[in-house]
């Protein structure tokens, strides 16, 4: 049966119209094509191409009690991301082709959207053995050691020549650890003041400027996890005007939030941690002049003990795939910061084509994968209603417009809240 979408603002080659999309056998079709199908109405409502985000933990295999593919991938839905590239810090972590399989299995069994999976930079993400990379490399998105920077500069090396021979990318958790001195939040004035042991900065972009380094000696393509730093930003342009093949994301957080927002609770509590006002400026400009290519969450779900130690103890990371696009459309598009067409490429198109994931674009023969917003819907963030079963989020409580009403991947609706009219004709 067809599923035709019809009155709604569809993005298309870069721009919203006004206009009806029809999608047949997983695909986009000509909206003349005739035949029984379902009518939804998206009258006042935005249609995007499905958002793809870079950096997400799954948890499972080996720790899904934090989360499951089946339940991240539920919240992807639900947030309007179609497309996941899921991190390797798991168990067993897939450093060899045996190993990945245990995730390629739990995927084909669970996922609701396409999940693309990393392979370890080195064995057990330790920074000292490569990982059999040549095993791995066709069947998966990119290699990385995330939540590990890798240490040793000769090893990264040797991990940067064996992808530029596979043709893969090198992901880097940039991270100096001989810089860390014990440190769980940014070292400024709120850790001086509240008696917290801080991370430098200099942690994150020293370890980037080694990176690019390499990348001149090497030749290979590179991507930047989660950028938090105004050097950091300023490294990753001066490369780009090198012409050297890099590019960099950062995460809602880092552009929404400061360490002037921090509180004694373990949802504020990530790495790298909320930085500085100067900080969140840089980032700004970054995605404003596209030394920023992308957008990603680095959801990463906790139980509710892990990160109920407060401050100090609880364990790093936050969710982020439910409430991304609604806190960026609130708090950058609506005040004029940033245009909706630019977050668009944003969370969607630039993931898409530097991941080589594939879709992104409405068009005819496209596959049919696509989330509709209402954009004028304005609520509350309430973990509570989380399909992720991770909760903890700095932004509990933020009110926000725009409410995903439907997600669908390859022409299967997978995520509805019941509220678009529709009928069979």
């Amino acid at each position: 049966m067809l599923l035709r979408v019809r009155n709604g603002k569809v993005f298309r080659d870069g721009v919203f119209r006004q206009e009806d999309i029809l999608f047949s056998g997983g695909v986009v079709a000509p909206v003349s094509t005739q035949g029984p199908s379902i009518s939804i109405d998206a009258r006042n409502m935005v249609v995007f191409p499905g958002f793809a985000d870079v950096h997400v933990h799954l948890r499972e295999p080996g720790f899904s009690y934090k989360e499951t593919i089946r339940s991240g991938t539920a919240a992807a839905a639900r947030g309007g991301y179609t497309a996941l590239c899921s991190m390797p810090n798991l168990s067993p972590v897939p450093e060899d082709g045996e190993t990945l399989r245990c995730q390629e299995e739990a995927i084909a069994r669970s996922a609701l959207v396409a999940v693309h999976p990393y392979g370890a930079i080195t064995r057990g993400e330790r920074g000292e053995e490569l990982a059999d990379m040549e095993a791995m490399a066709r069947r998966v998105v990119a290699f990385s050691d995330d939540g590990k920077g890798v240490q040793s500069e000769s090893r990264m090396r040797q991990a940067m020549e064996e992808a530029r021979r596979l043709g893969k990318m090198i992901v880097a958790h940039c991270e100096d650890e001989t810089l860390l001195r014990g440190g769980y939040i940014h070292d400024g004035a709120y850790a001086r003041s509240h008696g917290h042991r801080g991370i430098c900065r200099e942690s994150e972009w020293r370890q980037v400027e080694r990176d690019l380094r390499l990348v001149r000696e090497t030749g290979c393509a590179y991507h930047v996890c989660h950028v938090s730093t105004a050097e950091s930003v300023a490294l990753i342009r001066r490369a780009k005007s090198e012409g050297l093949d890099v590019s960099c994301e950062t995460a809602p957080h880092y552009l929404l939030l400061t360490e002037e927002e921090l509180r004694e609770e373990g949802r504020f509590k990530m790495n790298p941690p909320l930085r500085e006002k100067r900080d969140r400026d840089a980032l700004r400009e970054g995605i404003l002049d596209g030394t920023v290519d992308m957008i990603a969450t680095d959801h990463a779900p906790h139980t509710a003990e892990e990160k109920g130690r407060g401050l100090e103890k609880s364990l790093m990371g936050v969710v982020g795939l439910e409430t991304a696009f609604p806190l960026l459309y609130t708090y950058l598009v609506k005040p004029g910061l940033l245009t909706l067409e630019r977050l668009t490429e944003l969370l969607c198109t630039a993931p898409r084509r530097r991941f080589r994931l594939g879709g992104g674009e409405l068009r005819e023969g496209g596959e049919a994968s696509f989330t509709v917003f209402d954009l004028p819907d304005s609520y509350t963030i309430d973990p509570a209603e989380f399909l992720s079963m991770g909760r903890s989020t700095p932004f509990e409580g933020w009110r926000v417009s725009g409410r995903c009403r439907m997600t669908a991947y390859r022409g299967e609706i997978v995520w509805d809240d019941g509220v678009l009219p529709r009928q069979e004709v």
